[in-house]
């Protein structure tokens, strides 16, 4: 599926220099798809891997001596498919591990004895200089989904998957999974919403009922983002839940290196 997803994305969205030299010739106003092309086709050439990698201190990596149990719990509390492995330090990655592996493995039937070396795969070494449409292609030319960025002293500098790459490239164009730019918010269940990080909180209390405006750590905020960078004084990570001292969970979504994307709020029955 992914590979078609990419695929796809090529055919439909490559903008070669050719034919941004023939608009220009022709002088017409750009169409709203050719400004989608154009702004894909400046992501993919100036836009480097440091710019927009998983920075060291936030990636979710797993020793190569770690157990079967431990790893699993790994991937159940992180919500990620692929985990870096490392020796010692994760400045000495040998590859990554990926959570369908692990379940064709070790999840079916008689369990063999977990042995991490039989299911580790390549990683993609790249500098932080690299634009993404290389890694891109240098993702697709050899089948591996999983970049670890490499400083020049030969340390671990940030990580990439071909999903976050895509997201940084494309946006949010066209993505059914996402809340409509109109719509900041969902309700998935009873006490559950799916919440934009941008949602204000006095309209989320005048439109759902749900009050999260009182202060936590005495410190004001307007947006649910705000309310959760107040509680970690960071910005979290994909897959981590956050408490608040009311005893809400906020389960992060989505979030880059540098802001809160979108939210599973859980509120305290």
């Amino acid at each position: 599926m992914l590979k078609l997803i990419v695929k796809s994305f090529f055919d439909r969205l490559s903008f070669t220099k050719k034919q941004e030299n023939s608009i220009e010739k022709k002088d017409i106003e750009p169409s709203g798809k050719n400004s989608v092309q154009k702004e894909i086709s400046f992501n993919l050439h100036n836009q480097r891997v440091d710019d927009v990698a998983i920075p060291k201190a936030d990636i979710v990596a797993a020793p190569d001596k770690i157990t079967l149990s431990e790893l699993t719990k790994i991937f159940r509390e992180s919500n990620l498919t692929r985990l870096p492995i490392f020796k010692s330090t994760l400045d000495n990655p040998i590859g990554f591990v990926h959570l369908k592996d692990l379940a064709l493995r070790n999840g079916f039937g008689k369990q063999k004895k977990f042995n991490i070396t039989d299911l580790i795969r390549p990683l993609i070494y790249v500098p932080p200089s690299m634009t993404l449409g290389t890694l891109l292609q240098k993702m697709q030319a050899e089948r591996i989904h999983m970049s670890l960025v490499i400083d020049e002293y030969g340390g671990v500098e940030g990580l990439l998957t071909i999903e976050d790459l895509l997201e940084q490239i494309v946006g949010e164009i066209n993505d059914e999974h996402e809340l409509k730019e109109d719509l900041l918010w969902s309700k998935e269940k009873e006490n559950v919403f799916i919440v934009n990080a941008r949602l204000n909180l006095e309209d989320f209390k005048a439109q759902a009922g749900v009050d999260l405006t009182k202060k936590r750590n005495g410190e004001e905020y307007d947006t649910i983002g705000g309310l959760v960078f107040n509680v970690t004084n960071r910005i979290p990570s994909r897959g981590e839940v956050v408490t608040d001292s009311l005893g809400n969970e906020f389960s992060v979504l989505e979030a880059d290196p540098r802001s809160i994307k979108r939210l599973r709020l859980n509120l305290r029955s």
